[in-house]
């Protein structure tokens, strides 16, 4: 497997024997919630040697409503997430919307994350690749993960190897998503590191209000099955007090409970290690 990298990323924190993790709020609401959902978090994972990327989108472009918050302007946004990185000496992932972005956002932080939505398209994978950042590609929920190969082939062939997929869940009628956990054995087949979405594939699509639903009292669920399959990574995202979260708080993890979780996770990953 091409993880080599990963030692790159999280420098010294970085931890072979335990899954690596990118958690943080859905989007960048406010300088306080960034910053007291990093500190936490990462205090957590210091003490349970977990490596660990913040994550939070700059913006979110892919909004049902046309009222549904999107950001606080890209600038201030990925300001922040730069303050993240110098503060607490973490890495970054955001997310880039097309292919003009992905340099800009490239000069504040050390992951760009493809929504599954844009995986399949060429032009943001190739000026993503041309970052030399590492890429965190989302499998689309419309395919299987045997088509993913197409997209590390993009990468890799636009010199590229710094490439991450992520499962978040597969499309299963029009209201709901359900994770098929062969896809994670099959994508790790690629050569790359591969993570598992633990909210987003939570998440209840196309609801009527035009807001997304979730379950977030099955996070552990996903997450721990998720650990059991092989998975080299977690995502998650949480959140002080999801009810107020501004994007995402459906399916969102409360803060206060991340250190539990994590708990849990650490031990079960042991135990898998053995096996």
């Amino acid at each position: 497997m091409n993880n080599s990298f990963l030692s790159n990323l999280f420098g010294e924190k970085y931890n072979a024997d335990n899954f690596f993790l990118m958690a943080g709020p859905c989007v960048v609401e406010n300088e306080e919630v960034v910053m007291k959902t990093a500190e936490r978090v990462i205090g957590i994972c210091d003490r349970l040697k977990i490596p660990y990327v913040f994550k939070a989108s700059y913006r979110k472009a892919n909004r049902t409503r046309l009222d549904s918050f999107t950001g606080i302007g890209d600038e201030n946004a990925l300001k922040l997430l730069a303050k993240v990185k110098s503060t607490f000496n973490v890495p970054i992932v955001t997310d880039i919307h097309d292919a003009s972005e992905a340099a800009m956002a490239a000069e504040y932080v050390d992951v760009l994350q493809i929504p599954a939505f844009l995986c399949r398209q060429t032009d943001i994978l190739v000026a993503a690749a041309a970052t030399g950042k590492v890429v965190n590609v989302k499998k689309g929920q419309f395919l299987s993960p045997e088509a993913m190969q197409f997209a590390v082939d993009k990468l890799q062939q636009s010199g590229n190897n710094n490439i991450v997929l992520t499962d978040r869940g597969a499309s299963f009628g029009y209201h709901d998503l359900i994770v098929d956990y062969r896809g994670i054995p099959t994508m790790k087949t690629m050569g790359v590191p591969v993570v598992l979405d633990c909210t987003h594939s939570l998440q209840q699509p196309n609801q009527t209000s035009g807001v997304t639903g979730g379950n977030p009292a099955m996070i552990e669920t996903i997450a721990r099955a998720g650990i059991a399959v092989g998975a080299d990574g977690l995502f998650i995202e949480t959140h002080p007090d999801p009810s107020v979260a501004k994007s995402d708080g459906a399916n969102m993890l409360r803060l206060d409970l991340f250190e539990s979780l994590l708990e849990k996770l650490t031990r079960l990953k042991q135990v898998v290690n053995t096996l």
